[in-house]
């Protein structure tokens, strides 16, 4: 696998795109080479179901003729000068744009920094189903589990290079390892399905299989005979996994491509105070064996720590070359990209720990909802509107009681981050890790 973890030949490939661009009458021009190969087994009740294995290497070249710019692609590097006349052709009859360029020369990284994002040890489609089956079995044999949903693993290698007229190439590759797996408990209409995961840089850095299939059936288990509340207003605490999500339509509400459309919620609201006192979110590229982490970004500017909210209050958008123009702004080296025109993306995003255990919060509750999972995606992105399906357990007098189900959560975004509470309980298990997080006065919809 050596030839796979290898990047030099990706970069000299963008390297040749540009150039042939050059020659083929660009004034400007870069270039991508993105790496992808998987391999990945799926078990289900003992035995293998499926095992698939991809691999490729994909190719994209912009370029620009004035103000007018233009984007190929190909999956194959056989003709750099066949591709690069194409977009240039494209180009010259394209709409101008003045918000697309090359990213400033002064703002390109100048060192590719090791963030340690490659695991030299790739697994074998064995060594995966050893994982898979592992993690299977702990979980049915949890007392009261009764089905699988089945489990799986996986390895993953993903990277690009980089390469732009005005001198910058640069490549970066990172592996992924995760492990899943999905448990039933009870029978008939009574059943309940719960999963557990881990994900990680480095194989090593997983949970153990038999942790993580015990903790996705204990989880199912604990749903089993699951009541409906009665509507009304109540406090909810999201668990750290079911809390990625507010955080991510936070993410999303301050992407500048959004806010530069004025699709936002908060579009306004730059520098005022969106979320409670005390509440910080950090975006940072540069986490060592972080799972979004990269040395730089799809336009070749280095990644750095960046604060998004300081103490409650919105300090940037997250922001690209071309959104940054359009809002007169300075990109802050978040542009994402595959194969086409890079666009402003989050990294490893992280609402910092409070002070108070999650136990702490749930005692100071009269009536409230631990919410475990969510379902659908029920929030308007422009009014900040949020309704979701919700499922978890009831609080009643500071302890949690039944399980509950089949429950709408409903608000709106900009009052729930004013009055959001932050646990100490942080875990980085996705790319967006945050504590368990508490609301007051949500509109509960059940029976």
């Amino acid at each position: 696998m050596t030839d796979v973890l290898d990047s030099s030949a990706l970069e000299a490939a963008a390297r040749r795109l540009v150039e042939a661009a050059r020659r083929a009458g660009a004034d400007q021009a870069d270039a991508v080479a993105v790496r992808g190969v998987s391999l990945s087994v799926g078990v289900r009740l003992g035995a293998v179901e499926d095992s698939e294995r991809s691999e490729g290497d994909d190719f994209g070249l912009r370029v620009f003729v004035g103000r007018r710019h233009a984007t190929v692609t190909a999956n194959a590097f056989s003709d750099p000068a066949r591709l690069a006349e194409r977009a240039v052709a494209m180009a010259k009859v394209a709409p101008e744009d003045p918000w697309a360029d090359l990213i400033e020369e002064s703002r390109l990284a100048r060192e590719i920094v090791d963030l340690d994002l490659v695991d030299p040890s790739t697994p074998t489609a064995a060594e995966l189903t050893e994982r898979a089956l592992a993690c299977e079995d702990a979980a049915r044999a949890v007392a009261g589990v009764t089905n699988s949903g089945g489990a799986s693993a996986s390895w993953s290698l993903g990277g690009l290079a980089l390469a732009t007229s005005h001198g910058f190439s640069g490549a970066w590759l990172r592996t992924g390892h995760s492990l899943s797996v999905s448990a039933l408990a009870g029978t008939g209409t009574g059943m309940q399905r719960d999963w557990d995961a881990s994900s990680k840089i480095f194989g090593a850095d997983l949970d153990a299989a038999e942790l993580i299939g015990r903790r996705a059936g204990e989880r199912a288990v604990a749903r089993l005979a699951p009541r409906k509340v009665d509507s009304g207003r109540a406090t909810v605490i999201w668990e750290p996994r079911a809390a990625t999500g507010l955080v991510g339509h936070f993410v999303s509400a301050i992407n500048g491509a959004a806010v530069a459309r004025k699709t936002s919620f908060l579009k306004d609201r730059l520098g005022e105070q969106v979320f409670a006192a005390g509440v910080t979110i950090v975006d940072d590229p540069s986490r060592r064996r972080g799972l979004s982490s990269r040395p730089f970004d799809g336009e070749g500017v280095a990644g750095a720590p960046l604060n998004l909210v300081e103490n409650g209050v919105l300090a940037t958008w997250i922001l690209d070359g071309a959104s940054a123009r359009e809002l007169g702004l300075s990109s802050n080296g978040r542009a994402t990209r595959g194969v086409g025109s890079p666009s402003p993306g989050s990294t490893n995003v992280t609402l910092q720990a409070g002070t108070k255990s999650r136990e702490e919060l749930i005692r100071s509750i009269d009536r409230g909802l631990l919410v475990t999972d969510m379902i659908g995606s029920g929030v308007n992105g422009i009014t900040g509107d949020y309704s979701r399906g919700a499922s978890g357990f009831w609080i009643e007098n500071g302890e949690i009681g039944h399980p509950v189900s089949e429950i709408t959560v409903a608000g709106n975004l900009s009052d729930m981050y004013a009055r959001l509470v932050a646990a100490n309980d942080l875990e980085y298990r996705f790319s967006i890790a945050t504590p368990s997080l508490m609301i007051e006065g949500l509109t509960i919809a059940g029976r």
